[in-house]
């Protein structure tokens, strides 16, 4: 099993925008094969950082997901939005940061 965790950090004021273009990527991603879980979450403190929180099959069912149209639209989208990101890809031997 592997986890994702991609930390997004929306300009000021933003992060209902990502939140709103990320709702068709959430559905569409939870349908993929070796989706286990895909989910979104908000700090309430600051609501400009979010957190996807994905678990997957393996790396292989990940870079599926790196390649699926949906997931391209989201980042194209994304583009203006967000001041800073950080993908984790979070194996149980190690930790990648993409």
């Amino acid at each position: 099993m592997v986890y994702v965790i991609a930390y997004l950090k929306a300009h000021a004021g933003k992060g209902d925008d990502v939140v709103a273009l990320a709702a068709p990527l959430i559905e569409a991603t939870r349908k993929e094969a070796g989706c286990i879980g895909y989910d979104l979450y908000r700090k309430p403190a600051e609501p400009d950082t979010l957190v996807f929180v994905e678990n997957w099959k393996d790396r292989a069912a990940v870079d599926a997901h790196f390649g699926e149209p949906h997931l391209k639209a989201f980042q194209a989208a994304m583009a203006d939005l967000l001041a800073d990101a950080r993908i984790e890809v979070v194996h149980p031997e190690r930790t990648e940061v993409i």
